[in-house]
């Protein structure tokens, strides 16, 4: 049996080569679950980490009932290891956060609060602690993206999020896919909100991301949402005898 089964919210966190993050993160993660509204656990996704990140993963886990982790050997990005954890997760509700903690697992309260009346409930970044330059890269990038998508969100961007389980196991996947939640729930009928959450600058390790692909990446995938969209399968049955 998924062991995910027995709780009722479960916060997926995916990991590439953030070991001088994992003693920060197990700390934070722990108290959160001491505050918890509900039962929650956490699922680490290693991402094909190069550095001693799966090595630490497993000794949190061992040392934490309520830690659990799933590893793949190959880095398939951060997209591949969000579905990942979709896919493995069978609590009712499923939340998403960044391994730099730029955000603060506490803030899933205010989401979680939500939750029971929208399919996902995400952060906004208030007083953004990155770089004027990266805040001008996201900014462009969300004005082209709620151009093409229609989705409205502020702040796809933020890595604070949580979802029903079984619309995030519905929503059609493709890789860079983490930028598009909010349309892709709406998609499959679902319906989403926002609310303004915490955010830090990181204090360890290395952001993944670069003027290239933040900008270029968003760029190309809002064409291949638009593609989808418009061939994604919709039908409802009125009448049957099966």
């Amino acid at each position: 049996m998924n062991i995910t089964k027995e709780y009722d919210f479960t916060i997926i966190v995916p990991i590439y080569n953030e070991e001088d993050n994992m003693e920060r993160l197990e700390k934070e993660l722990t108290s959160y679950l001491n505050i918890a509204p509900v039962k929650t656990c956490v699922l680490i996704i290693n991402d094909g980490s190069k550095d001693n990140s799966l090595q630490i993963i497993k000794e949190c886990c061992n040392r934490h009932d309520s830690f659990f982790y799933i590893s793949s050997i190959e880095n398939h990005g951060l997209s591949t290891a969000i579905k990942a954890g979709f896919d493995y997760v069978e609590s009712r509700y499923v939340g998403y956060i960044d391994s730099d903690l730029q955000t603060n697992p506490k803030d899933f309260n205010l989401l979680l609060d939500y939750v029971k009346d929208y399919q996902l409930v995400s952060g906004i970044r208030a007083n953004r602690k990155d770089s004027a330059f990266k805040n001008f890269q996201s900014k462009i990038a969300n004005s082209f993206r709620r151009y093409m998508t229609g989705d409205t969100a502020t702040d796809t961007g933020c890595p604070l999020k949580v979802m029903w389980t079984d619309y995030a196991k519905k929503m059609p996947f493709f890789d860079g896919m983490h930028r598009f939640l909010p349309a892709l729930i709406m998609l499959v009928g679902g319906k989403f909100m926002e609310l303004p959450v915490r955010h830090y600058p990181r204090t360890a390790g290395v952001s993944k991301y670069h003027l290239w692909n933040r900008l270029k990446g968003p760029f190309i995938d809002c064409f291949a949402f638009r593609w989808m969209k418009k061939r994604y399968i919709r039908y409802q049955i009125d009448e049957s005898k099966l």
